[in-house]
């Protein structure tokens, strides 16, 4: 299916670039989106991976992974049935999609192309995307978060009376996506047209079988000394009082720590975001406040859990790190093919030649035409729609019923065709299968929940 949308958007961008007159364009963006995928994604994704991964490495080693995959064996083997239960790809899908409810996209990003890896090797068939893999893309095309931080970041810059206003709609609409993402990956992996091998054919020429059991077997750690659980024990509840102190103080707290800030750094122009939080709901406090812990915990956890196991912290860690720029190397030639199709089509004014042909057709409907350049941009660029929504926001009002819909859009989501190059790209994966009808179709329902919520909630 790439095969043929790649194809289009060239062709269409060439065309379309030629009969408005905007073929220059059409190179102009080529040119940039080739230069943003290597030196705005690809680059610094490396020192990203390499510490996240660096992190993974130590958390497999010392057990932890391996625990928190038991625990919710139960839903993940019914999500990914062909994936043995004790596989580590199980425990690096845990972690991605964990990081992608709490909202940690740079996190989110490396965890999930570590568990592409691990899938991979339970391909039979290399170049062509498995069952697992496909399901594990929709997830993460329709992921659910508890807080569109982006968005509500938008809508209170411009002004907005209660920015806040779209997290309810968006946790709904994007429920709504990942029910649909999740059924639609299932009903479609029968097709024949999506099998993996759709004439029966054997796996390709150098494929290799997958073994009886696949699954690394790492050497035990040490048992945790008792002296241990106390350490962990004081460290968990050192941020569990960090998260109370920070979501539950009074606002004299907030503003001491703000006047603190301000002695201690006094070149920052402000002070850290949730010392302003005091007007906030108690659930919104609550969820930043697990967002802003989150990364300082898991880089602290991690390490420390390893160390008390009589893991060798520094040396797991870079060797795992070493994997970092192979995977951000190997992503490179993905994220241009795709990247520079969409750049093209842009720059043809493709976008804005959907929105005059679907207007008419959607406005009866009670779809906004205000909202359709930045619902077709959607699944080719983030940047993008940040931009077009907000000037959207800037155009209606933050409060207006359009910019409460495209918030509650953006937030429930995704960026279908980039995640589909990272993650496809980093395994050498060229047959998606239906991982991209069923992202797509995730999409449309995350924005046609999102039209009918906010139609409900603020019309």
């Amino acid at each position: 299916m790439l095969n043929y949308l790649w194809l289009a958007l060239v062709a269409l961008a060439v065309l379309v670039g030629g009969a408005t007159g905007r073929l220059r364009e059409v190179t102009e963006g080529a040119f940039q989106m080739a230069d943003t995928a290597v030196m705005k994604i690809a680059l610094p994704l490396v020192g990203i991976m390499a510490l996240w991964l660096g992190l993974m490495r130590l958390a497999e080693r010392s057990g932890l992974v391996q625990k928190l995959a038991r625990a919710l064996r139960p839903v993940m083997t019914r999500l990914f049935p062909d994936v043995p239960a004790e596989h580590p790809a199980m425990g690096s899908m845990v972690m991605n999609m964990a990081a992608n409810v709490l909202g940690l996209a740079n996190a989110a990003t490396p965890l999930g192309l570590r568990a592409m890896r691990d899938l991979e090797t339970l391909n039979r068939h290399p170049g062509t995307a498995t069952n697992a893999m496909c399901t594990f893309l929709a997830i993460n095309t329709s992921s659910i978060q508890l807080l569109p931080t982006t968005a509500i970041a938008i809508l209170a810059t411009q002004g907005s009376r209660d920015p806040t206003a779209i997290v309810g709609t968006a946790l709904i609409a994007t429920v709504c996506s990942t029910a649909v993402g999740i059924a639609v990956v299932k009903w479609l992996q029968d097709w024949r047209v999506f099998r993996a091998d759709p004439d029966g054919a054997a796996p390709a020429a150098g494929a290799v079988e997958p073994p009886e059991a696949p699954v690394v077997e790492l050497a035990e750690p040490a048992p945790l000394p008792g002296w241990g659980w106390l350490a962990l024990g004081a460290l968990l509840a050192l941020f569990a009082g960090l998260f109370v102190w920070i979501t539950f103080a009074p606002a004299g707290y907030h503003e001491a720590t703000a006047a603190l800030h301000a002695r201690l750094f006094p070149a920052q122009v402000s002070a850290p975001a949730w010392t302003d939080s005091s007007g906030q709901h108690l659930f919104l406090r609550a969820v930043g406040t697990l967002s802003l812990l989150a990364v300082p915990f898991l880089l602290l956890l991690f390490p420390v859990y390893a160390a008390l196991r009589g893991v060798k912290v520094y040396e797991e860690f870079v060797e795992g790190a070493k994997e970092g720029f192979s995977v951000a190397l190997r992503i490179v030639p993905f994220l241009v093919a795709i990247l520079v199709a969409i750049g093209m089509f842009r720059g043809a004014g493709g976008i804005e030649a959907l929105k005059s042909a679907l207007a008419p057709l959607l406005t009866p409907l009670g779809f906004p035409p205000d909202l359709l350049p930045m619902t077709l941009v959607r699944p080719l660029s983030g940047s993008a729609t940040t931009a077009l929504f907000t000037e959207i926001v800037q155009r209606l009002g933050p409060d207006s019923l359009e910019a409460r819909m495209a918030g509650t859009i953006f937030g429930s989501t995704e960026t279908t065709f980039y995640v589909i190059a990272v993650y496809f790209g980093s395994v050498a994966v060229r047959r998606a299968r239906h991982a991209v009808a069923a992202g797509l179709l995730a999409d449309l329902a995350g924005v046609v929940a999102s039209v009918i919520i906010c139609r409900l909630m603020f019309a």
